[in-house]
């Protein structure tokens, strides 16, 4: 086995100080000062960007063991790390002049809504004419610039504008059961003007820049390579948790610790290798779509199709991990003193969000019969 990416070391040695500002982040709903600066300065939201401008370009699976080990830690410190990541692929789809304006500081961090607003751009001399209200812009405590994807007025075009935060007004909507200090924010433009080279046709190879093979991957694929990460690393952390409880826990009513209750053995194994298979199905398909890539140009739909199979079915193995031991500790988990409430709340978060929808088994399957997609994914 190869050693790993410098980068996932880096994340792993920021553990500690996430831990310690995990009670924080969770009360301030966003991210501590001192954090963000920490993941400025490791270049913790450069691993997307091309190296052409100073990225580290990485592939997918180590991405998503830096995702996972900072999750491992805090859940929302994984989230916003991911969602940068993937809202800065857009410097290899920029005129690279445009891409070193925005990305070039440690500063240049980009954060959006998902698509789907009704919102139209008006087209305009140099540019487009912009109004619209979106939501769950992860970051955007920490972003400098926005986008909206939108409908182009009069055409059948989707682009993605991309304009500094200080055109918009923030409006602080995120009250959340988990996740909480991703300041997941609603942000609102009114008769902006965006120059059209801020603006993208995002994934196509049309305005697609760069050669490396880690633009062959959209960055739909390249979220759910790193929230499946955030999810395995929440579910990491709990599991972690629970092998570090007293050696002479007794539950309520029991005869003997907890640890010698054969229920709970089981419990722990089958969630131990619920978050081993998981993983390794994640990195290996991915690992293989990237091989593939690398000597044919593309992916087959097929490995289209196992992607987002094995993006899915990690969050939704590590949510189980993480219900059934939650469970096992016992009252113990229900504090806020105690590393488990926190990490069921953010698990329970990251599958609901569209990355771990049941819905994708179906259009897999589908796929897999060949037959077309009913859904799109």
């Amino acid at each position: 086995m190869s050693d790993p990416h410098p980068q996932i070391l880096k994340a792993r040695g920021l553990q500690p100080l996430l831990e310690k500002e995990a009670p924080e982040i969770n009360k301030r709903r966003e991210v501590t000062p001192d954090i963000v600066t920490a993941l400025k300065d490791g270049d913790f939201f450069r691993m997307l960007q091309p190296r052409s401008m100073g990225g580290l370009e990485m592939k997918p699976s180590d991405f998503s063991q830096v995702t996972e080990a900072l999750a491992a830690a805090d859940g929302s410190v994984g989230w916003i790390v991911c969602q940068g990541n993937g809202c800065s692929m857009s410097a290899a789809y920029l005129a690279p002049a445009i891409a070193r304006e925005m990305f070039g500081s440690p500063d240049g961090i980009l954060a959006w809504g998902p698509p789907g607003a009704p919102f139209e751009a008006e087209p305009v001399d140099g540019g487009y004419c912009i109004s619209g209200t979106w939501r769950f812009a992860s970051g955007s405590q920490n972003a400098t610039w926005l986008g909206a994807h939108m409908k182009v007025k009069g055409s059948k075009e989707t682009r993605t504008m991309l304009f500094p935060k200080t055109g918009a007004v923030m409006t602080d909507i995120w009250h959340t059961l988990g996740l909480r200090g991703t300041a997941s924010n609603q942000y609102s433009v009114t008769d902006l003007f965006v120059p059209a080279d801020h603006t993208m046709r995002r994934d196509d190879p049309r305005d697609r820049r760069e050669a490396g093979p880690l633009y062959r991957f959209t960055s739909n694929q390249l979220y759910s390579v790193g929230f499946a990460g955030v999810g395995l690393g929440i579910a990491r952390g709990l599991i972690d948790a629970f092998l570090e409880l007293p050696a002479n826990k007794v539950s309520r009513g029991a005869g003997r610790p907890m640890r010698e209750n054969n229920v709970v053995q089981s419990q722990l194994a089958q969630s131990e290798a619920r978050w081993h298979s998981a993983r390794a199905f994640l990195h290996k398909t991915f690992d293989e779509a990237w091989d593939h890539v690398i000597a044919h140009g593309e992916m087959t739909d097929r490995q289209r199709a196992m992607l987002r199979l094995c993006s899915t079915w990690a969050i939704n193995q590590a949510r189980e991990a993480v219900n059934t031991l939650f469970h096992a500790a016992g009252s113990a988990a229900v504090f806020e003193d105690q590393p488990f409430e926190r990490r069921l709340r953010d698990m329970h978060t990251v599958s609901q969000q569209s990355q771990g929808r049941q819905l994708h088994y179906e259009s897999v399957g589908q796929i897999m019969f060949g037959m077309p997609a009913e859904n799109q994914f």
